[in-house]
């Protein structure tokens, strides 16, 4: 009856903490699976909590060394941003330079969650953390909140890619708040320009160098984006680039939320903390999505050629999500407004700009 006394001691030691993470891991699962919402990484987050929450620790010693050697060193998000970089296409950012200020304008969430979480009573570099949610990019959070070595790194790093899958469910009620039917009919002529090969090369370089001089703690982030840019763009490394959009950055992500689950044991997930961190998150992601609606809308005071303000909102990282969903509404208004484009334009300028933000306030803010 040996196994039967190992059987109920185990059984013993199991708590409804533990029972909680596991109905945690499963709707991440779940919603990979079934709504396939981030499935590359919302199905290994979903099953490293269950698995750091079993009796005994579970596989937690295991998965804490894949933790130590891709968050801690910060070699994951780095290496994801090879990746995402070999999958962006600048081109509708480059025929359309003045979406730019739309991706800027779309960080506004960040700074409006770091002030509200500091009223909250959050330390001043862990509300830098949690408002990085609002960067729509699970990489730069991931960075940031391990620069500031924040105890609530494994609800940001939830909260970041729930959020990114649930923006074709977040962002449409907050751009339906804040523009008018006409607004949202606003159409919008798409006059692409030829853009050189020898201006697709330069742009990355040169973005390197701007982010390394006005946010210098960006470069990394910023400079790993750009690499995987150049790949795709110098026409010579196709099948590096290939590899980098395709397995690398799957590869990574997999790996990448296997090895938040030591930071999703009960003991330091289940707390209020994180219910508030959820909450802020969202806030933040609304804001940015308002932030970026209105900053339109004032530029439309001065432009000849009127921006649809929907555009503005995919300001955010989100991408190429963002860009969708303002695509999508613009045809459930009139099936003739497209607008892809214009949003992609705005959308991988979030991308840039989100990543400066969190160089900007890693820069501002100092560590313990």
């Amino acid at each position: 009856m040996d196994w039967l006394d190992w059987l109920l001691e185990n059984i013993q030691g199991i708590t409804w903490q533990m029972a909680v993470m596991w109905v945690i891991g499963g709707v991440l699962i779940y919603l990979a699976i079934k709504k396939e919402m981030e499935p590359t990484l919302l199905l290994p987050m979903g099953l490293g909590a269950i698995l750091v929450n079993l009796p005994m620790d579970g596989a937690l010693k295991e998965l804490q060394i894949l933790y130590d050697a891709g968050i801690v060193t910060e070699l994951f998000p780095l290496l994801l941003f090879i990746g995402i970089g070999a999958m962006i296409d600048f081109g509708p950012l480059l025929s359309n330079p003045k979406m730019i200020l739309c991706g800027a304008a779309a960080q506004f969430g960040i700074f409006f969650t770091l002030s509200l979480a500091r009223l909250l009573g959050f330390t001043l570099q862990d509300a830098a953390s949690i408002a990085i949610i609002g960067a729509a990019d699970g990489p730069t959070s991931i960075f940031v909140a391990q620069h500031f070595k924040t105890q609530y790194i494994g609800a940001i790093i939830v909260a970041a890619y729930s959020y990114m899958a649930l923006v074709p469910i977040v962002q449409p009620p907050c751009i339906r708040l804040v523009t008018t039917k006409k607004e949202r009919l606003m159409k919008m002529e798409y006059n692409p320009a030829n853009i050189s090969r020898t201006t697709r090369i330069l742009f990355p370089i040169f973005v390197t160098f701007i982010a390394g001089i006005a946010a210098p703690k960006s470069v990394a982030l910023v400079g790993f984006l750009m690499f995987g840019n150049l790949l795709r763009e110098c026409l010579v490394l196709d099948s590096l680039s290939e590899t980098a959009q395709k397995v690398l950055a799957n590869l990574v992500s997999l790996l990448l939320g296997l090895s938040v689950a030591p930071v999703m044991v009960w003991s330091k997930f289940l707390n209020i903390n994180t219910i508030v961190i959820l909450a802020l998150g969202l806030v933040a992601f609304c804001f940015d999505t308002i932030g970026g609606v209105f900053f339109v809308k004032f530029l439309n005071l001065f432009l000849k050629k009127k921006i649809n303000p929907m555009v503005g909102a995919a300001g955010i990282s989100a991408f190429p999500m963002s860009s969708r969903v303002v695509h999508k509404m613009g045809l459930k208004e009139d099936p003739q407004n497209f607008l892809l484009m214009h949003a992609a334009g705005a959308n991988v300028a979030g991308q840039i700009a989100s990543v400066i933000a969190g160089g900007m306030i890693i820069s501002l803010i100092p560590t313990l």
